[in-house]
């Protein structure tokens, strides 16, 4: 009997494992369904084409003010998350708020937690926002809309009687000229501009005034020039140099982020930008002496030690070398010794990174930072942006991405493919003889 009752109980589980797999197969049918159309912009909104901005491949990020100490913002001054949020107490600047800061056991704001930094603020202002530092409510609200109606427009089920993409490619934005890559299914970048102060920002830049980066030194662009497709920037794009000649010559010529070693778009930091794509997520950990920063996008951790002096100059690293320590109830973080495998936006070891980290409310951090590198720039450039507390079903998951995983040996096999296609065109004068 025990025998026969031990069967039926096998016999039901298999029979649940199957009822399992068939609603998994539906569920993989119904994301199958979802519009194969590439990921693209409706165009600019009339107001303002930060759409345009945010869609671009260049995976801009963020920036702060130009001291190294900016001043500490208020708790009526702090940010709320997306476009199309309603702004939190601390963003609108109510007085109403009875919120106070969250303490860990040694009396330091506790920062941890799961947060959001997608946005759909660009890290540069656009050139059609010249000389304007924020948007109207409409302006925001016409971004916000303009988002929506696009994902919603790219959720349609595809049209199961269209025809292939053209050989190469169309010649528009998206993968491989929108013949394949991910579909919009894959794709969060944010539901819209960000607020701070009570106000929509047109850029993630706050200083210069004008919302950009400075303007690089000659030698700085000579120094880049000599290198440009031989050691790639740490938040090159995929597709680098594509067309140019050598660029797939050998492994390390291809970015940092397109072999999975460091995130998209200096997502890993220092600074830790936006990716205006998806894996949005950051997770800190805090203890007495560490904090961990751990970023979604290509699963870099930083982990942090607290009241420590930096290491020996001689000591480099692809992220720097960052120490912290508290200034009343921000976290500062001072970044050097970097190493000039990565030339973050194209600078050099000198690169210099201050963040700083304050909860503002209960659901935001207010991310601030600075770059300088007088070897690089004409002058120090800053930003902020806020980290949202992530929603009750969010999580951060897994980025399986390895260097050496077989997409690396196809994109070098597929330049040695378009090079013979090439050679095969020319013909040798000798051989006409």
């Amino acid at each position: 009997m025990r025998d026969q009752s031990m069967i039926r109980g096998s016999l039901l589980v298999a029979g649940a494992l199957w009822v399992f797999l068939a609603l998994m197969v539906v569920a993989a049918v119904a994301i199958a369904a979802v519009s194969l159309s590439p990921v693209s912009v409706a165009g600019p909104t009339p107001l303002i084409s930060l759409l345009e901005a945010a869609d671009s491949p260049s995976f801009a990020g963020a920036g702060g003010r130009t001291s190294a100490n900016p001043p500490e913002p208020s708790a009526e001054a702090g940010a709320s998350g997306e476009g199309g949020q309603a702004p939190t107490a601390a963003a609108t600047g109510s007085a109403a708020t009875t919120w106070t800061v969250p303490r860990t056991p040694d009396g330091h704001p506790d920062l941890q937690g799961l947060w959001n930094a997608a946005t759909l603020t660009p890290l540069e202002r656009p050139e059609d926002a010249k000389g304007k530092a924020t948007l109207t409510e409409a302006e925001a609200a016409a971004i916000a809309k303009t988002e929506q109606a696009r994902v919603e427009r790219l959720a349609l089920p595809s049209d199961p009687n269209r025809s292939a993409p053209p050989v190469g490619g169309d010649g528009s934005r998206g993968a491989a000229g929108n013949v394949g890559g991910y579909n919009n299914f894959w794709i969060d970048r944010g539901n819209g501009a960000f607020m701070l102060d009570g106000q929509w920002r047109t850029s993630i830049i706050v200083d210069p005034p004008d919302g950009r980066i400075p303007p690089m030194l000659p030698e700085a662009v000579t120094r880049n020039a000599a290198v440009r497709f031989a050691r790639p920037t740490a938040d090159a794009p995929e597709n680098t140099g594509a067309g140019a000649p050598g660029a797939y010559d050998n492994v390390e010529q291809r970015p940092l982020a397109e072999r999975c070693l460091l995130g998209f778009g200096s997502t890993s930091g220092p600074p830790t930008l936006p990716n205006y794509f998806y894996n949005n997520m950051k997770q800190i950990v805090q203890t007495p002496d560490y904090v961990m920063i751990l970023i979604e996008m290509v699963h870099d951790a930083r982990v942090i030690p607290l009241n420590r002096p930096h290491a020996p100059k001689e000591i480099r690293k692809w992220m720097g070398d960052s120490v912290g320590h508290w200034e009343g109830d921000t976290l500062v973080v001072d970044t050097t010794n970097f190493t000039d495998k990565t030339r973050f936006r194209g600078s050099s070891e000198n690169l210099h990174v201050i963040e700083r980290f304050r909860r503002v409310d209960a659901n935001t951090i207010l991310y601030q930072f600075t770059v300088e590198d007088q070897t690089t720039w004409t002058r120090a450039w800053s930003g902020e942006y806020p980290w949202v507390a992530a929603e009750p079903g969010d999580h951060l998951y897994e980025y399986a991405c390895h260097e050496a995983n077989y997409a690396l040996g196809d994109i070098l096999r597929g330049a040695r493919l378009l090079e013979a296609e090439e050679a095969a065109k020319t013909v040798d004068p000798a051989k006409q003889k």
